[in-house]
């Protein structure tokens, strides 16, 4: 029920247009009540990546998805903004990266999927998010999707 309430609220046009607002000011309070660790369960992450211009250190919590190998996938939404966001440049600058995931820390690299990967992926991830597609279509710019592999 909290989910589908979610995914309804995510879809809402004032929810597009107040979440880049209001959502990094709940993920600060996040942050602090839970030291920094991802929560959600198994569809969360934290992703640290490096700055594409900056050099520092950057994080961001996403929603994600397990694939059965253990990789994780990620959307690059920006809440149906026209512009791609931050993180998705740091990585493609620096596919190199690490991400707190289900209380571990794990090295990753990060490898933007686009033709025939992506389009096998996105029929899952909007099954799981369906404002994937409200946020494409508002944005009218293809979304990022970037699978995450697990370094060995």
């Amino acid at each position: 029920m909290i989910k589908g309430a979610f995914q309804w609220l995510a879809g809402t046009e004032w929810f597009m247009r107040a979440g880049p607002r209001m959502v990094p000011k709940v993920e600060r309070l996040i942050d602090k009540m839970s030291g920094g660790k991802p929560v959600g369960g198994d569809r969360s992450l934290v992703l640290m990546t490096t700055g594409a211009r900056s050099g520092e250190p950057r994080r961001t919590r996403l929603a994600c998805v397990r694939e059965p190998d253990g990789s994780l996938l990620v959307v690059g939404s920006n809440f149906g903004a026209e512009r791609h966001p931050a993180w998705t440049a740091n990585l493609l600058a620096r596919p190199e990266a690490a991400v707190s995931f289900q209380g571990r820390e794990i090295p990753v690299s990060a490898r933007l999927l686009t033709g025939d990967e992506r389009t096998a992926v996105w029929p899952g991830l909007v099954a799981g998010s369906p404002f994937y597609e409200r946020y494409t279509a508002r944005s009218g710019r293809e979304l990022r999707v970037f699978r995450l592999i697990p370094e060995q």
